[in-house]
Order: structure tokens, then C-alpha cells, then sequence
């Protein structure tokens, strides 16, 4: 983990109040497993009124050959608002890489995995589907979002596998939700991102077969100091009895903590 003043090199809104951030630093060495974040300082310099916490984003994929990060993050409120207006050439504060991401050797050499996600659940998946078919595994993506001006990267997750896009009210792909598809799609392990919703959905439907599933949390610190986001365990002869999503986390084993 290390802070950085990282350069932006691209900075663009890809969908509905969605945008993706390229970024150039030495931090891109330092990410281990897709699925990690970090934690973003916004504001500052003229601006007379900025959050004082840093915000979570999730990494979407990574290339140490370049050094350049890519996030993709939802602008919908102050600090979000902030950092959709960073330009080309500035610098920002970034604080990471944080977090535990998914095991991709949870998947059998050969095997098929399935990832789902949701809305800016999104992200996160597409460097873990890249990792994954680097090694062989067959990927199918099952990708939610409410209609067709909130879908992205769809083109870029078809180039790595078989990928479903399911919308709410039907404007792309098929109408419905992520749970509607399941059992169209043969899988070893299953790998999800998204609303807790979503995931509570899931861990009812996907009990057979192993499931690991990344939080969306509200942060106060992002190394685990300041107990923000703890969330229980559900196993009640847990000696510790919590976990902190973004430390033990965002990445969990279904139904190892409850999901609220």
C-alpha cells in the first residue's frame, strides 16, 4: 500500500453519470488480485468546500507493463461530482492498493466460471474475468443494469466470453434481472459485484456450487482503523464475530458475513 500522486491520462463519461478514469503510477505494481480499490482524495487546490473522507473505487483492471490504472466510478454526489471534473495531466491523491479481491484459483484448471455484476458492481469484474481467461477459464458474465443509457464496457467483456446483459426495462439485451439467467449457464465457481440485493438474491439461488461476492460499503479510513464498515459474521462460533469490508474484504465467501 503506498499514497501517490498519480497522473490522469484520460478522463471520459461512458454512460448515464458513469465515467472511466485512466491513471499513471507506480501503484499499478503494487495490485495483487483483481477486485482491490482504492481510496481517492478529492477536492482540494481552489476548491473552497471539499470532503474531508477519501471515496472508494473499485480498480477495474490494471497493466503494470504501462503503469496505468483504470476506474470506472458513478458521479452522484460531492466527492464523486469532484473527481469527474479531474483533466488530463492533473494529479491525483490516491491512496492503495487496499483490500483482499477475488481467489481466482478457486476455479479448476479448465474450468468455467461465471461473473455477475451489477450497475457499478460492474467494474471490478472485468479485470477478474481477464485474469481468469490468462488461465484458461472459460467465463460467462451475467451483467444487471436499470436500462440501455446505464450499460458499459458490454463490448469489452463479449471480446472475453460468452456475456448476457440484462436491463430492468428491457431497452438492451434482455428484460429482467441477473437471477433470471442462472440456469442457462454451466459453471464451477461464481464470482459477483453489485447492490446487496443482488447479492442476497444470489447466495439464495447459488448453493451448490462455491460463490464469493465483493461488498459495496460505505468507508471511513480504508485500512481498517476506524471500524466504519464492519459488517457480523453469521457463523455464530466466530471468536471475532465481525469483519471489516475493507480490510478482510470487499471479497467474501457467500454467507461468511451478513449482507445488510
Amino acid at each position: 500500500m503506498r499514497q501517490e500522486a498519480m497522473r490522469v491520462l484520460a478522463h471520459e463519461k461512458i454512460a448515464d453519470a458513469i465515467f472511466e478514469l485512466k491513471l499513471k503510477g507506480g501503484m499499478v505494481n503494487e495490485i495483487t488480485e483483481p477486485g482491490q480499490f482504492v481510496h481517492i482524495r478529492v477536492g482540494g487546490g481552489a476548491q473552497t468546500v471539499a470532503p474531508l473522507l477519501r471515496r472508494p473505487i473499485s480498480i477495474c483492471s490494471a497493466d503494470p507493463s504501462s503503469e496505468i490504472m483504470t476506474l470506472i466510478y458513478r458521479s452522484g454526489g460531492l466527492g464523486t461530482g469532484l473527481l469527474s471534473q479531474a483533466v488530463v495531466g492533473e494529479k491525483v491523491d490516491v491512496l492503495g492498493p487496499l483490500g483482499h479481491g477475488f481467489p481466482i484459483d478457486a476455479v479448476p484448471a479448465g474450468g468455467k466460471a461465471l461473473v455477475i455484476g451489477g450497475g457499478v458492481g460492474v467494474p471490478p469484474l472485468y479485470g477478474l474475468s481477464q485474469a481468469l481467461t490468462a488461465q484458461g477459464v472459460q467465463v460467462t458474465h451475467v451483467l444487471g443494469f436499470r436500462s440501455a443509457k446505464d450499460v458499459f464496457y458490454q463490448d469489452a467483456f463479449e471480446k472475453l466470453g460468452r456475456t448476457i446483459v440484462m436491463t430492468e426495462d428491457g431497452t438492451c439485451g434482455q428484460k429482467g434481472r441477473v437471477t433470471d439467467v442462472l440456469n442457462t449457464v454451466d459453471f464451477d465457481v461464481a464470482y459477483s459485484c453489485g447492490p446487496t440485493p443482488m447479492l442476497k438474491a444470489l447466495e439464495r439461488e447459488i448453493t451448490e456450487k462455491p460463490l464469493f461476492v465483493s461488498l459495496e460499503q460505505r468507508m471511513g479510513c480504508g485500512i481498517g482503523a476506524c471500524m466504519a464498515c464492519v459488517t457480523h459474521t453469521t457463523d455464530p462460533g466466530d471468536s471475532k464475530g465481525y469483519r471489516r469490508v475493507c480490510c478482510d474484504g470487499p471479497v467474501f465467501k457467500a454467507r461468511e458475513v451478513e449482507l445488510c
